[in-house]
């Protein structure tokens, strides 16, 4: 699978997760930053990923995150850790 594809993927899971108003706030923002970083194309496609993991395991550590979230944020860094 091309990284294009992964990252589309990712993208789509990090909007369910935006969107999802069973988790708190601060999550669903970082999701949607983490998504941002993504799509700056100006910087390197493993700058971002890297960032994007690197916020995802910020936020997997939140004490509030309810256990479907946090699931959601390990399956997007598993994903992530595959784009090249």
């Amino acid at each position: 699978m091309a990284s294009d594809e992964k990252l589309r993927q990712v993208m789509d899971v990090l909007d369910q997760l935006a969107e999802d108003t069973s988790v708190p706030r601060n999550i669903r923002r970082g999701a949607s930053e983490a998504k941002d970083l993504l799509l700056k194309k100006e910087d390197a496609l493993d700058v971002r990923v890297a960032s994007a993991i690197f916020m995802m395991d910020e936020l997997a550590n939140d004490p509030n995150i309810p256990l479907h979230g946090r699931t959601l944020i390990w399956n997007i860094i598993s994903q992530l850790e595959t784009v090249k």
